[in-house]
């Protein structure tokens, strides 16, 4: 404490009584050491032995990324902290991800520009340098700066290059007042968290410390960083919450960031408040959408670029239509989904995106995908180029095709599903059982072949049920269960404990069975028929009455482009949907042989499928190890299906997106 307080005292106004080696601190000022009647921790050995020895004596400090002190942040945070605070820091390289093509590369191409030209050279690199430092920037999640600091080091690296060409034509810097223009003053953020805070404004501090000291070495002169003479413009709040007008200059050029993503289901009440003043009658948005429609607002009628990481979910399926129906922006270049990785100790893996956009169009646009950089004539909501159309969720199909349900919910606490060695044993002790007894298939047993069995009462006798005593326990077990439940929904399925709690499966039909969710890795959804004795859960969809030519379509090549760019994602993986993939799904108008020749490569598949009867589903759609066979006859039939719907057989991924669009904008007529 008596440290601190002489860090925060002009060297003129301090006790001339102060011991010796307190005297030769020099003064900070900056309000970093300001605060009074700090809690001083306990200091165990242990923690004095970390602090003097590995972290003083036997460590140097001078060249510490500022960075790093996001990542250190986050490892002090709990996990449910963390998560129910969306805060996921980030790494020097996902930050260039998102400053690089917003305005880094921009700024790089026109140095060099000025540097390899003759005229005006001084003049125009003064004038660069006076560009640099009247930019202004803005991160409204800003967590512990990393976004800024990078930023700002960023630039400071930039000015430094602009110094070393001055000095290079024997500029005699003595003519300058100060050689640095760039300063932390151009940096603004808002957090919410008060230690982020000062996190973010001791790592821009240490980051205008350590450029100063590389221009130092350019210039060959010392220059006096302390006291602070610059300041911090972070502001503790909820951003959401804030006119960010109060707080911000009128000349702000650039906003970005890593705003937290909070999926509905763990947002606390605060942060569904929050979404409910933004988006009023909009439900399930991820916490993050609430930043892009504050952004979108502030930046209308202005040349502000903005560019945010968020969520894949804001991408895909239901949430496109549902987020930007309120955003005026054009995207003007992405990331599309890759692993957003942090630099903490307990890191989290996110899957994410990144969106670049602005009031106005850019000449270039361009898509990141992996490792490839797409130029694209228009980058719509769901990252494709194609037109700026929105798939909005039916409950029905726009083509005249059998309809998708969902599988049937049990909501049962698992009393009505059988493994296979107690149907053997309910079987055994009681023939007559064997009845009600039915196979039960979910994603996880229809893709690795394993086997289930559920209690399927529908219609059965009373008195039946009552004279096998098992199956009446687990009826009786069932009905306690559901009256247990915090749903209120699922309590009134406590009068009918013998049935499901809902079944949407119609009986006596065979249907196709399509899991909900699926690796993305494969490269097509595995599909089948099923007859109508198997049941199945709510983990699948079924088209009852579905024929093989729906078949054909569906597991071809064209369906699964459609689905992969449409659906939804859990993590990376598809997250088939009924309401958005398959009722908007344009099917082709097939010639009489197109269909049949779709029938017979559709059949090939099955009869391939035949051969490999010890091999699960998962196993023979595996990309590695799906059989030449199998493989050959997918492409068959997608040449069947493509011929049907006149796209070219060296259509790429892209085209076929783009030509489903046009077909979905002219049938809807939008």
């Amino acid at each position: 404490m008596d440290l601190f307080e002489v860090l925060n005292t002009p060297e003129e106004n301090r006790d001339p009584y102060l011991a010796e080696e307190l005297k030769n601190f020099p003064y900070v000022n900056g309000g970093l050491f300001a605060e009074k009647n700090i809690e001083i921790p306990n200091f165990t050995p242990e923690i004095k032995n970390l602090l003097l020895d590995e972290a003083s004596s036997n460590f140097n400090w001078a060249g510490i990324s500022p960075t790093i002190f996001g990542a250190v942040f986050e490892s002090t945070l709990n996990p449910a902290t963390r998560r129910t605070g969306g805060m996921h820091y980030t790494s020097v390289e996902n930050i260039h991800k998102v400053i690089d093509p917003l305005f880094l590369n921009d700024l790089h191409e026109e140095f060099l520009q000025i540097k390899n030209s003759k005229k005006n050279r001084k003049k125009n690199l003064l004038d660069f340098q006076n560009k640099l430092a009247n930019l202004k920037f803005f991160d409204p999640a800003c967590g512990s700066g990393n976004f800024l600091t990078e930023s700002f080091i960023s630039l400071r690296r930039l000015e430094n290059e602009i110094l070393k060409e001055l000095l290079g034509e024997k500029i005699l810097l003595g003519e300058f007042a100060n050689p640095i223009k760039v300063s932390i003053n151009q940096f603004y953020g808002i957090e919410i968290n008060d230690f982020a805070v000062s996190v973010a404004q001791t790592a821009l501090w240490i980051a205008e410390l350590q450029t100063i000291q590389t221009t130092q070495e350019i210039i060959h002169r010392d220059l006096n960083f302390l006291p602070l003479k610059s300041y911090a413009n972070i502001f503790e709040g909820n951003a959401l919450r804030m006119d960010w007008k109060n707080i911000l200059p009128n000349d702000i050029n650039f906003i970005f960031g890593n705003p937290p993503f909070v999926g509905f289901t763990f947002q606390t009440d605060e942060q569904k408040k929050d979404l409910q003043n933004i988006f009023p009658k909009t439900k399930n948005l991820d916490y993050v959408c609430a930043w892009y429609k504050l952004t979108s607002d502030f930046i209308q009628g202005s040349k502000i670029q903005c560019a945010f990481v968020s969520t894949n979910s804001i991408t895909q399926g239901e949430t496109v239509p549902q987020l930007w129906k309120f955003l005026n922006v054009n995207i003007n270049f992405a990331h599309r989904t890759f692993k957003w990785q942090s630099e903490s100790f307990k890191k989290a893996t996110v899957h994410c995106v990144i969106l670049g956009f602005a009031n106005f169009h850019r000449e270039q646009k361009i898509i990141f995908d992996d490792n490839k950089k797409i130029f694209a004539q228009n980058i719509n909501g769901y990252l494709l180029d194609a037109p700026n159309i929105l798939i909005v969720s039916r409950n029905k199909t726009l083509c005249n095709v059998p309809q998708m349900v969902y599988g049937n919910k049990p909501a049962d606490g698992g009393n009505l599903i059988l493994s296979e060695e107690e149907k053997n044993i309910l079987e055994k002790n009681f023939p007559d059982a064997k009845k009600f007894i039915r196979p039960l298939l979910g994603a996880e047993e229809f893709l690795h072949n394993k086997k289930r069995f559920c209690l399927w009462l529908v219609g059965a006798n009373p008195s039946e049920i009552k004279k096998i005593p098992p199956i009446f326990q687990r009826v009786q077990l069932c009905k306690e269960k559901r009256e247990q439940s915090i749903a209120t929904a699922i309590r009134k399925f406590a009068e009918t404990p013998t049935l499901f709690a809902q079944i949407t499966q119609p009986e006596g039909k065979n249907f196709i069975l399509i899991p909900r969710v699926s690796s993305e890795k494969r490269n097509y959804i595995p599909i089948n028929f099923l007859t109508a004795e198997t049941k199945v859960t709510d983990a699948v969809q079924i088209i009852p009455d579905a024929e093989i030519y729906h078949f054909g379509i569906l597991t071809s090549s064209v369906h699964m482009i459609w689905t992969k760019n449409f659906c939804g994602r859990l993590k990376s993986d598809f997250r088939y949907s009924k309401d958005i993939v398959y009722n908007n799904f344009i099917w082709c108008s097939p010639s009489e042989s197109q269909l049949k020749k779709i029938e017979q490569t559709a059949q090939n598949i099955l009869d391939v499928r035949k051969k490999y009867p010890e091999s699960s589903l998962a196993d023979l759609y595996d990309p590695i190890l799906m059989p030449k066979d199998l493989r050959d006859a997918h492409k068959k039939n997608d040449l069947a299906v493509l011929e049907a719907y006149g796209f070219d057989k060296n259509f790429s991924e892209n085209e076929i997106v783009a030509e489903l669009m046009k077909l979905y904008q002219n049938f809807c007529g939008e």
